[in-house]
């Protein structure tokens, strides 16, 4: 039997705009994933609750403009904590196009601006994962 796939998701800072994560928990978990959903959380808590859930991948939703300056303290504590590059890190969420390429440059290996559907956002955790 083939193990699941374990994700853990958060929104990234205090911005209660959750429907796109909660969306995105729901497509992965039909996608036959495991799913770890924390609800709000600063970059340390989502490192706290990486290292104890040991996901395949961490996923945060980011709407309250402070994407890069959390997505940067997420990346640099994950690698502190002996948890990056190992586990995989994805974003999503508004931000501009300029933003996603900087986020890209963060760590983030993949990055989901609005729109992004779920073929693309499942696909992309299959294929890092598998890699």
């Amino acid at each position: 039997m083939e193990r699941k796939i374990k994700v853990l998701l958060a929104k990234l800072g205090l911005d209660v705009h959750n429907r796109g994560v909660i969306t995105v928990a729901k497509e992965l978990r039909d996608a036959g994933m495991e799913v770890v959903y924390i609800g709000n959380a600063l970059p340390e808590q989502i490192v706290a609750a990486a290292s104890q859930e040991d996901p395949d991948l961490v996923g945060v939703s980011s709407l309250g403009g402070a994407h890069l300056s959390l997505g940067r303290m997420l990346i640099d504590q994950a690698q502190a904590a002996g948890l990056y590059p190992e586990t995989v890190f994805m974003i999503g969420g508004v931000f501009s196009p300029a933003d996603a390429q900087k986020l890209k440059a963060l760590g983030f290996a993949g990055v989901f601006p609005p729109g992004s559907g779920r073929e693309e956002i499942v696909g992309f955790v299959r294929q890092a994962v598998a890699a």
